[in-house]
């Protein structure tokens, strides 16, 4: 009886080993090498994870060490098991207004985009020079002949001026520049040349705008990059705008099919875009663009799993707050929108939009009165559910932003 006993104790006490061996594992992958903290408090991730610094003078490190100055902190376990050595750096609070409103997107690419390719039907039969000189959909045509194009004007009047002469094109792909070299195709019946597909030099879109910082006028949106519609490629950016929107009704998302924001672009100009990137859109604002409430920016570590709220408009200009719940969090995550997994349970959301539908996207996500993300993502196969992207990590592109123009500025 009593060995039966004992077996069992030991099968306990080894199971509970193994899953502490397995958990720390798992945060030791999971967790980032670096985090952020307000001045005065101390690192903690999660409920489980709390960081105890390593020689700052035998004192709390909240007490000790100043805003712009990092320390070394021990991640343990419930307090107990080390996990990892990570950097920590103080900083001060970081308010911003945050906005949740429709906002509109001109963006002009750097370079022309391929987005299509057709066969020329010539007086010999259907050809197409530029595929067969390994043009692909999704390059980028920098420059013909030496010049360099911006527009698909540009590149209608350099083909068409090659009078049956090869053309050189000099291309981007994947962030590798190389040149083809070709002979475009006189298409029957008709006069100029032609390469063989269709391009594109701009686009446009309704998203929502996250946040703006009143001290350095820099603003972001969209929490994730604008990709071209035919191709799914990140549009390259030369030029941009933003300009105000309004929302006219929603198309409700059902499983299988998102659905989307109907919106319009209004009269004026709000702000000039400078960064079309993997976590939104950034740039500086002409014009102050209606706020909702001045909040701070939570770093990543002290948002929780549990209830939020999300801030969207889904008629005209007023935002709404409509309540979700965070499912998950990624605090290491390698995605750089997908922080977060999100759930709709407000029944009003649910009913007019289906859950998040396409033009939500940079919706400020709001918990225990902090800033702590934005939407990004829809789930097809559950419109209910989606992905957000950290706060944090849109509000350290909007300073880096700021920072470059100011230096441009100065020199």
């Amino acid at each position: 009886m009593k060995k039966g006993v004992f077996h069992k104790i030991w099968l306990s006490f080894a199971a509970l080993c193994g899953c502490i061996l397995l958990s720390v594992g798992y945060f030791q992958f999971s967790l980032p090498e670096t985090y952020t903290v307000p001045k005065g408090q101390e690192l903690t991730v999660g409920r489980w994870i709390a960081g105890q610094a390593v020689n700052v003078d035998g004192r709390a490190a909240s007490a000790v060490v100043q805003v712009g100055e990092e320390y070394r902190a021990d991640l343990r376990l419930m307090g107990l098991f080390p996990v990892k050595q990570v950097t920590v750096s103080v900083a001060e609070p970081h308010s911003v207004m945050v906005c949740g409103i429709p906002f509109g997107i001109k963006l002009y690419t750097d370079g022309v985009l391929v987005v299509g390719m057709s066969d020329v039907e010539t007086a010999a039969g259907g050809v197409n020079p530029a595929a067969a000189a390994g043009v692909c959909v999704g390059d980028t045509i920098l420059a013909i002949n030496g010049e360099e194009v911006t527009t698909s004007r540009d590149v209608t009047r350099l083909v068409n001026a090659c009078g049956g002469k090869a053309v050189t094109l000099h291309l981007r792909r994947d962030g590798v520049e190389f040149d083809a070299t070709f002979t475009p195709a006189r298409p029957a019946g008709e006069s100029g040349y032609r390469m063989g597909m269709w391009v594109r030099d701009s686009t446009a879109g309704v998203g929502t705008l996250t946040f703006y910082d009143p001290q350095s006028g820099a603003f972001a949106g969209l929490g994730h990059a604008m990709c071209d519609a035919d191709t799914g490629k990140v549009m390259t950016l030369s030029e941009g705008e933003i300009v105000p929107a309004r929302i006219f009704g929603v198309h409700k998302s059902v499983a299988g099919a998102p659905g989307e924001l109907n919106g319009c672009f209004e009269a004026g100009s709000l702000g000039e875009l400078y960064v079309n990137g993997s976590q939104g859109l950034y740039g500086l604002l002409t014009a102050t663009p209606q706020g909702w409430q001045t909040l701070p920016v939570a770093a990543r570590q002290q948002v929780k799993v549990g209830t939020a709220q999300v801030l969207t408009t889904l008629d005209g200009t007023t935002p709404q707050l409509y309540d979700i719940e965070i499912l998950q969090i990624k605090y290491g995550g390698l995605n750089a929108t997908r922080h977060m997994v999100i759930r709709v349970t407000d029944s009003r959301l649910l009913t007019l939009a289906g859950g998040i539908v396409q033009g939500m996207s940079g919706s400020p996500i709001i918990q225990n009165g902090k800033l702590v993300g934005a939407v990004t993502h829809v789930l097809v196969d559950d419109p209910t559910r989606g992905y957000a992207i950290f706060a944090e990590n849109m509000l350290e592109t909007a300073q880096s932003v700021a920072d470059e123009h100011e230096l441009k500025e100065a020199s």
